[in-house]
């Protein structure tokens, strides 16, 4: 009991809060968690809707939201302000009245609250630095011990090692977006300005720090299963674009299942599915490395500065790096899908691999390679520079 009770008084004087309260999450549990009263919470919010009207207007518009966020050092090369513009104003029209702001801050509280609980696991009413290190390390963001201790740091207001609600909240409270952990961990790699590098070999925006391996699965799993799912429609494909004769559809079909069954419409595809991972790791490395070539070389720092153009022409050079890299299969799975067998036995893979190897040499390998570039570059570089721009504008 005497044990309990130090701790209790140590929780206590950490700033802890633990809400001893059953029932689903509610604005009653971020009340005792915080220690405010309703009265108390009302005033704090108008207090900081006061802050960012600072001309007493009655609304918020994006200029006002862009330079309370600058005068609070909250990153402006983010768009944060037009997110949160564009999250509290609930009509559209353009503004921020305050029902909508403490609208959103409603919802924002017992979203960080929820969030707060999760990785409080011991639930004392604050994060220890391993608890915040494990929530971390499931979200599949690990971080060494010096940079675990700038995250506490940046959010532990009073310098006590632990985060209490409060300054957990006072952190987040202005992020526009979802407060997952990926989320806040990317927040606070903005807000801090921690340096992770620029070696990375996944899409933009991913640490170094989150599993590399977990979005390269992902993005093998994918292509795969879309792989196998368009196989029929590809073997299909190859059948008709090497006939000389005029061939139709049906005809087709039926000779594919006649030579293989429903396995013939397959034929192939084990190693369409196998090159999807290192194709497409190759594409987005290389789309990346040359994105930094090229701002470089026009003497620029930031890879944002690149510009469409830039994009396109990093995407196809990218494209035409990896499909150079990954041809000799592309090869392999054309000739298994078009071999024709009048004993009805096909090839194996590592068979038809040897077959080209002696009887054509290593040459053969890539055989019509400059007009597969020729058709990938301008692909590729549509494909990367568009989802990039336009994603970039959707944000």
């Amino acid at each position: 009991m005497e044990a309990n009770a130090k701790n209790e008084k140590g929780r206590r004087s950490n700033g802890c809060n633990p809400v001893v309260k059953p029932g689903p999450v509610s604005m009653d549990h971020v009340l005792l968690a915080l220690g405010e009263t309703k009265e108390e919470r009302e005033q704090r919010i108008r207090t900081l809707f006061g802050f960012f009207d600072a001309v007493d207007v009655g609304y918020l518009d994006y200029a006002q939201i862009e330079t309370g966020l600058s005068a609070m050092n909250i990153p402006s090369g983010y768009k944060y302000a037009r997110d949160l513009l564009n999250v509290c104003d609930a009509n559209k029209d353009g503004r921020v009245d305050y029902q909508e702001f403490k609208r959103y801050m409603d919802d924002k509280e017992l979203e960080l609250y929820r969030i707060f609980q999760a990785i409080d696991v011991e639930h004392n009413g604050c994060i220890l630095p391993e608890e915040l290190y494990d929530a971390l390390l499931r979200a599949g963001i690990e971080i060494d011990d010096e940079e675990l201790a700038r995250f506490v740091e940046r959010v532990d207001k009073d310098n006590n090692g632990v985060i209490t609600f409060e300054e957990w909240r006072d952190f987040l409270l202005l992020y526009p977006h979802e407060a997952t952990m990926e989320n806040i961990y990317h927040y606070l790699e903005r807000f801090c300005l921690v340096d992770i590098g620029e070696q990375a070999v996944v899409p933009e925006g991913i640490s170094k720090h989150v599993h590399a391996s977990r979005y390269l699965i992902a993005g093998a799993v994918a292509g795969a299963a879309s792989r196998t799912a368009t196989a029929p429609l590809d073997r299909l494909k190859v059948i008709l674009q090497v006939q000389t004769t005029r061939t139709r559809l049906m005809p087709a079909i039926k000779t594919i299942w006649k030579d293989g069954g429903l396995r013939g419409f397959f034929r192939g595809n084990g190693l369409n599915v196998v090159k999807v991972a290192p194709e497409s790791a190759i594409r987005f490395y290389a789309y990346e490395m040359l994105k930094r070539f090229i701002v470089n070389t026009q003497g620029g720092e930031d890879k944002a500065e690149i510009g469409p153009l830039g994009r396109l022409l990093a995407g196809g050079m990218a494209g035409a790096v990896a499909q150079t890299t990954v041809y000799p299969m592309d090869l392999v799975k054309t000739r298994l899908q078009t071999h024709v067998s009048d004993s009805g036995k096909f090839p194996s893979l590592g068979q038809m691999t040897r077959d080209i190897w002696v009887q054509e040499g290593p040459r053969a390998f890539y055989r019509g390679v400059v007009p597969s570039l020729i058709g990938i570059i301008p692909y590729a570089g549509i494909d990367l520079a568009a989802y990039e721009t336009f994603n970039l504008c959707w944000n």
